[in-house]
């Protein structure tokens, strides 16, 4: 059989960051095995479900670069199959009606506590016939009642589950609504998945499924639980991809870090898209859990951001510099900020914040940074500075480099005393790219403005010290 798996989020959130791992798992398992990539929605709560999620979903899907090759199919459209399925198993003598009302259920399950016992429904409609007229019921699946299931699972391994663990449990409501346990087995046979890959807390769900699939004659597909992600707080686990994507992440970062929650590929951190699906296997999957880990996540990213070619980055990188109010455009200049910066920043928000200078008409210094750095007596050496950087005739990193050279050893001076004068005049902090490529890409006309700022506040406290 191809191989064909699928992703089936509901639409009643965004895709966080544990339900895109299962997306990619799934995803990077059908491109290694030229095999399909559906999409479905699962919208049977129909209170919750809105078609703005669905949209979210798939841009989400989109930006990391997951091309969906089937869907997206929607489950609320599908209801009269489910409703036909039900009655197939009912003619059957595969499933049965239950008048049970919610009164009577809840004194099972208070009387199962009290005895100690598993919480389960007693099965009292299962044999019989004597059906009431007019009165509201659900429909329940037969569940073997002696035996065992036993799962080969692709992650988990062989995990089996008697029958006495497992309910008759109910597949179509009273108003005629079908259950999850129930349709998600109707839309992965009808729709030919080979292989389920979804998260471990859906273990106990197979098992609750697989006497479907067995009494509508479909034949069961091969199941693969993977571990659940340590870390994903309530807060972190409603972080969506888009949120990431906003916080300046790179999807080749997104797509990478998530790759090895769970999955591993001897020694190697850093992987391609291309590269994952290469080596992409269920015998590296562990059973154990993975951590999320917020410094490994920026790391990775940061990672990326070095290795992205410049006007790729610069390119990306717009937006946030628009979002900033920096209206620039893909230029030589910009291709020269990103070659510095990207070097120090770990999203390419922080890179916004820490090359604003480079885009700002004023810059603020930082007063730390004046009381430290602006030392009586610099005013005299910065007024050659200014007068020789004026006369250059050609900008450059080299000829910037030389005029400070040149006074570093006329007033027999480091040129750390030089250096961060300058840095705190031009950016207002002491933290920058190296000087003389940030004077050059800061450009003469800047450059000189700042200085001269600089050192009018360098004369005014020589002034106040005097």
């Amino acid at each position: 059989m191809p191989v064909r798996v699928r992703f089936a989020p509901s639409p009643t959130g965004y895709l966080h960051m544990g339900g895109a791992r299962t997306a990619l798992f799934n995803y990077l398992f059908a491109r290694n095995q030229g095999g399909t990539f559906v999409l479905r929605i699962e919208d049977t709560d129909l209170e919750r479900s809105k078609p703005e999620y669905t949209e979210v979903i798939h841009e989400a899907l989109d930006w990391l670069g997951m091309t969906v090759d089937e869907g997206p199919y929607f489950q609320s459209q599908r209801t009269a199959i489910y409703q036909a399925k039900a009655l197939e198993l009912l003619e059957a003598g595969n499933a049965y009606k239950c008048f049970c009302t919610p009164e009577e259920l809840e004194a099972d399950r208070e009387r199962a506590l009290k005895e100690g016992l598993k919480q389960m429904y007693s099965r009292v409609w299962r044999d019989r016939r004597d059906h009431p007229e007019g009165l509201p019921f659900v429909v329940r699946i037969k569940a073997p009642l002696e035996g065992a299931i036993t799962i080969d699972d692709m992650v988990q391994g062989p995990v089996t589950v008697g029958a006495e663990e497992l309910d008759d449990f109910v597949i179509l409501r009273s108003d005629g609504s079908p259950t999850y346990n129930f349709v998600v087995v109707i839309d992965d046979a009808t729709m030919n998945i080979s292989h389920v890959i979804r998260g471990k807390d859906h273990l106990n769900n197979t098992f609750r499924q697989i006497p479907v699939y067995t009494a509508l004659g479909f034949d069961v597909p091969i199941f693969g639980h993977l571990p659940l992600i340590d870390g994903l707080s309530k807060r972190k686990g409603s972080m969506s991809v888009q949120h990431y994507r906003d916080l300046g992440y790179l999807q080749e970062a997104v797509i990478n870090y998530i790759s090895r929650l769970g999955w591993s590929h001897g020694d190697q951190e850093i992987f391609t898209m291309d590269e994952l699906i290469e080596f992409f296997g269920f015998d590296h999957v562990g059973r154990s859990s993975g951590r999320f880990d917020d410094d490994k996540f920026l790391w990775v990213n940061a990672e990326w951001m070095k290795r992205l070619d410049d006007r790729d980055l610069a390119t990306r990188w717009l937006p946030f510099l628009a979002k900033a109010g920096f209206e620039v455009s893909v230029d030589e200049r910009l291709l020269g900020i990103v070659a510095v910066m990207k070097e120090r920043a770990k999203t390419l928000v922080e890179m916004t914040e820490a090359a604003h200078y480079f885009f700002s008409d004023e810059v603020t210094l930082d007063e730390g940074a004046v009381k430290k750095w602006f030392k009586p007596g610099l005013e005299v050496i910065f007024e050659d500075i200014v007068a020789d950087l004026s006369a250059l005739q050609s900008w450059t990193p080299e000829h910037v480099q030389a005029v400070y050279d040149a006074h570093c050893a006329k007033h027999e001076v480091g040129l750390g005393k030089l250096a961060q004068p300058t840095r705190v005049s031009v950016t207002g902090n002491t933290v920058s790219p190296g000087l003389f490529e940030t004077l050059y890409l800061l450009g003469r006309e800047t450059t000189l403005a700042r200085l001269k700022a600089g050192l009018a506040i360098m004369k005014e406290r020589a002034a106040g010290d005097a």
